[in-house]
């Protein structure tokens, strides 16, 4: 939500694909899941299009294609299906040159959700924590990202890793943040976005804490990581 509102500060055209079940980019962005007439579910079963999907975050000035709790169902029902691993794919093509980002947040787990945001996506973002446990879990999404390139997605790569809730005045996650740097090189994003009362407040307020506090140090971070990722991307493409 917060790297969306960002680009779009910075003049991008956004879409925030909510490929989690729980819907906390749908409602952090200011929309109510439990109101949706058309969901990401929708999409994936070819019920309806993005484009019929989609919903404006005024506030925030990027478009939400959002989720609900539906989408656990999905699960299941994709199983059974043909092309399952590229259903949002297909679904995103014909809205693709409309954006300069589409943004995938995806569950916290290997599912078929997730797949098919890692089958969709160019690059993958990784925001983490600099903590011990953090770095193992690390090891294992490298390897699934190189699984997939291998055999469902050869665009796919890993743009960066994103450092968040960092706490200088830790030393473990001083530590880690070198560990991470002296590891993965340029991979490791300059921005780190530091741990923020504000940014975890707005999601209460239904907006990103770009926009619910534009000057606290974390949106002011946000909005230097939206710039390198431009800047980043560029270099890919």
């Amino acid at each position: 939500m917060n790297l969306a509102a960002g680009l779009a500060k910075i003049g991008q055209r956004v879409l925030v694909v909510d490929l989690d079940p729980q819907g906390n980019a749908t409602m952090g962005s200011g929309i109510d899941k439990r109101a949706l007439a058309h969901s990401v579910y929708d999409v994936l079963l070819e019920a309806t299009t993005v484009a019929e999907a989609r919903q404006r975050a005024e506030a925030s000035g990027y478009d939400v294609l959002g989720a609900n709790r539906e989408l656990a169902g999905a699960e299941v029902e994709l199983v059974e299906l043909e092309r399952r691993e590229q259903r949002l794919k297909t679904a995103l093509a014909p809205v693709d040159k409309e954006y300069d980002f589409i943004l995938i947040d995806c569950p916290p787990s290997l599912s078929m959700l997730t797949l098919n945001g890692l089958c969709s996506a160019h690059g993958v973002v990784v925001p983490m924590q600099c903590e011990y446990f953090a770095l193992e879990g690390l090891t294992d999404l490298v390897n699934t990202i190189k699984q997939i390139h291998a055999n469902l997605n050869a665009d796919l790569q890993i743009i960066g890793l994103l450092r968040v809730m960092f706490d200088p005045r830790i030393t473990l996650q001083q530590q880690v943040s070198e560990q991470l740097k002296a590891h993965f090189g340029e991979k490791v994003f300059d921005t780190v976005i530091p741990r923020n009362v504000r940014l975890a407040e707005a999601p209460s307020y239904g907006m990103p804490g770009v926009v619910f506090d534009s000057a606290s140090k974390g949106a002011q971070a946000f909005i230097d990581f939206a710039k390198e990722m431009v800047k980043r991307v560029g270099t890919m493409r």
